[in-house]
């Protein structure tokens, strides 16, 4: 017991009352400094740079493969999970939606729609049919697709301009839903250059709703731009079925050090700066750049094939922009495994919440299209190339439209965009509220009592 008590008394003893001298300050505080410095130092040697041109060992994209193959996307990116109810008008539902998907007389077919850039119309509104997401019951929908091929009608002869337009005005007054958001929970496609500028009267009518488009930027012959950074969604172009699908495509990539060329255009001038200074270029530096004289039309017309074969050629493929920012070559060169250059300085691009662009492609200013531009593509090293060839190689599935039951698609990618688009409450200047719950309109008719037509703003 007395060698438990000393053990104890030591233990628990008062602190010592040696006084804290100036030279116990002096010594604690460069204590203090000697560890924060080391701390600093450790933590920089450790920590990898963060240089794009040096930092080889960064993901393109923040998505990851599971042991079995498919993908786990990133909550900083998106989330854990999808969790959406879409609702798919159907095209027999509301008067004026056959016009749009077949024209006035009903005799353009969706396959014929699926060719060129306009096939994304088709494609999303099947993939909505068909997916696990879609629900049949209005009152339980987070969102609301409303189908359109209005593109390709018009390219066929289908509808003209203005009866495009009063086309979409007659289906939105009769949709009661579309009414109750103000349009902010319905979704639309429009595939190509134009944009939303394809319904003459987007702006008064939809300029709420969600839009589905790869074009970013139409002020070049628009007063106003269709496209909303917070609302809309870029989609990645429609790349020919013959080199997205897996198996047999109808190209396959050359080594790097069989290709013929440093870089390649392939397009028409179209008048457009950029593409004639390449085509000049082109002609300078016929060893370097290729640039041929294509046929789009006619007896000579360049086949699909041939003209991805002309494609991977290259170790870069450049993209300017033509009619308008957007452009199909970017998508298409990843599938030749063609580093894409970017010449179009407004281009949004798909899915920047988990891509990194910048380790898959190079952009490059439009206005300094010159010898600079082939003396920059020339001094990179093979070894650089190739790396962003195989980043490429991964994220390319992100530019395919597939069924949602592949987690790695375009149309997968874009149900993670809407799922953050989605809100719990709807409302729009056309609608009130009463304390039981209940929404009602400027009469004070209750919701579900709304009879279409409904005149429209």
């Amino acid at each position: 017991m007395g060698s438990t008590s000393n053990i104890k008394s030591r233990l628990f003893a008062p602190p010592s009352s040696t006084p804290c001298t100036r030279t116990h300050q002096i010594g604690a505080l460069a204590l203090i400094a000697i560890t924060f410095f080391t701390t600093r130092l450790l933590d920089q040697s450790l920590t990898p740079s963060t240089s794009h041109f040096n930092q080889f060992q960064s993901d393109v994209v923040r998505f990851s493969a599971n042991d079995d193959g498919s993908v786990r996307w990133p909550r900083r990116g998106y989330g854990d999970e999808i969790d959406l109810k879409i609702y798919v008008y159907d095209e027999n539902e509301i008067d004026g939606v056959k016009e749009l998907l077949y024209g006035r007389d009903g005799r353009i077919t969706p396959e014929a729609c699926l060719k060129g850039q306009w096939g994304t119309q088709v494609k999303i509104h099947r993939l909505f049919l068909k997916s696990r997401f879609r629900t049949r019951n209005k009152g339980d929908a987070d969102l609301f697709f409303v189908p359109s091929y209005v593109k390709c009608v018009r390219m066929m002869g289908g509808l003209n301009d203005k009866e495009i337009n009063q086309a979409y005005v007659k289906i939105l007054s009769q949709m009661p839903y579309f009414r109750l958001s103000g349009g902010r929970d319905h979704i639309f496609v429009f595939p190509s250059g134009a944009g939303a500028h394809l319904f003459k009267s987007w702006a008064t009518y939809i300029n709420r709703s969600i839009i589905l488009t790869p074009e970013g930027d139409r002020t070049d012959k628009r007063d106003t731009s269709a496209f909303n950074t917070w609302k809309d969604i870029i989609i990645p172009g429609n790349v020919d079925d013959g080199m997205t699908t897996n198996g047999i495509r109808l190209v396959d990539p050359l080594p790097l050090s069989k290709r013929k060329y440093l870089a390649n255009y392939l397009g028409r001038a179209q008048g457009k700066i950029g593409r004639l200074q390449l085509i000049d270029l082109a002609k300078q530096f016929p060893d370097k750049l290729e640039s041929p004289e294509l046929k789009f039309s006619g007896p000579e017309k360049l086949g699909k094939t041939d003209y991805f074969l002309h494609l991977r050629n290259a170790k870069f493929c450049l993209a300017p922009r033509g009619e308008s920012s957007w452009t199909l070559r970017f998508y298409e060169s990843f599938f030749v495994e063609c580093v894409p250059v970017l010449l179009s300085d407004h281009a949004e691009l798909p899915f920047q919440n988990v891509v990194d662009y910048s380790q898959i492609s190079i952009k490059w200013p439009s206005s300094r299209i010159d010898t600079q531009l082939l003396e920059y593509l020339e001094s990179i090293p093979d070894k650089r190339i190739e790396e962003m060839i195989a980043r490429g190689r991964k994220i390319r599935c992100l530019w395919v439209y597939g069924p949602d039951s592949e987690p790695c698609s375009a149309f997968s990618a874009i149900l993670w965009e809407l799922q953050r688009k989605t809100r719990r409450f709807h409302h729009s200047p056309e609608t009130f509220w009463l304390h039981n719950g209940s929404i009602v309109n400027r009469d004070l008719v209750e919701f579900y009592k709304w009879k279409p037509p409904m005149p429209l703003p």
